[in-house]
């Protein structure tokens, strides 16, 4: 086995700072729902409740070096697991979005492929009196309230 430089022993421990930096930038949910070790999720907790600089560079240092200890691949996959879930949330977001513009619009396919895609879920007669409202809003450039009940009520469903 070949001995490693001490530059690359150097790289592979920033790589596991920069590692241990993405965990802090993690909401509390996000760390509790991956399975790290405690102590790690501890360190991060920690650190993300520090304010100082000086502080929370060495606390971040405090998890590069609990990482040492660890199999890093497990948190490398929890973090791009946490990744795909942002971007799966935003796909969906602009999903919803895109259906409430097209009812606006006055797309009464769209509500009908709603009612059916939610058979069993949605409230048709809620549906309706939110399309309704939002397509005399629309038409009155009063505000934007409607609009925004209607889509708070296709994020539900979709959810």
């Amino acid at each position: 086995m070949e001995q490693k430089s001490r530059s690359q022993i150097k790289r592979e421990m920033q790589e596991l700072q920069k590692l241990g930096e993405q965990l802090v930038e993690l909401s509390n949910e996000q760390i509790s729902g991956m399975t790290i070790p405690q102590e790690i999720c501890e360190a991060v907790l920690f650190a993300k409740t520090l304010t100082k600089h000086g502080a929370k560079h060495r606390q971040l240092q405090y998890i590069g070096s609990l990482m040492r200890h660890v199999d890093p691949e497990p948190i490398r996959e929890a973090l791009r697991d946490v990744v795909e879930g942002k971007k799966l949330e935003a796909l969906a977001f602009k999903q919803v979005e895109q259906w409430r513009d097209e009812i606006v619009e006055g797309n009464d396919e769209r509500t009908e492929k709603i009612l059916n895609l939610y058979q069993g879920v949605v409230d048709r007669q809620k549906l309706l009196r939110l399309v309704r409202n939002v397509r005399k809003e629309s038409k009155t450039d009063k505000g934007r309230k409607s609009s925004k009940t209607l889509f708070r009520y296709l994020r539900e469903l979709s959810t």
